[in-house]
């Protein structure tokens, strides 16, 4: 079994950050692609950021230039650092990664169960 789980949600004023951690665990022989989403209120999932394997790097619009995602290769683990905050970010954000269980298996998605984050005008 594999398991991701996000840490570092909360509540910030506009204006702050926060740094968002997610760790993978469990039968893990290799992952691809991890990345952050999120939902807000009364909308769908939505791509925030992605960090391929190799560490290219993607963002959505809203976020370019305020979020940072990078990744620990060695702790199975994917950050997200978020600056600028605005009551805009306010969301459910969810920890994306493409698992391979066994050199022979294909990479499977997996998801986190979530972490708020709550932004303050």
């Amino acid at each position: 079994q594999v398991q991701l789980v996000e840490s570092g949600g909360g509540l910030v004023q506009a204006g702050g950050s926060l740094r968002l951690s997610c760790a993978a665990s469990g039968s893990i022989f290799s992952i691809n692609a991890m990345g952050w989403y999120r939902q807000g209120p009364g909308t769908q999932r939505d791509l925030v950021a992605v960090i391929t394997g190799g560490g290219s790097t993607n963002y959505a619009d809203s976020v370019k230039g305020r979020f940072t995602i990078s990744r620990d290769n060695a702790k199975n683990t994917v950050y997200l650092q978020m600056n600028s905050l605005k009551p805009e970010d306010t969301a459910v954000y969810y920890c994306n990664a493409g698992i391979a269980g066994s050199g022979y298996g294909p990479y499977m998605p997996y998801w986190g169960k979530g972490t708020l984050v709550t932004v303050s005008s």
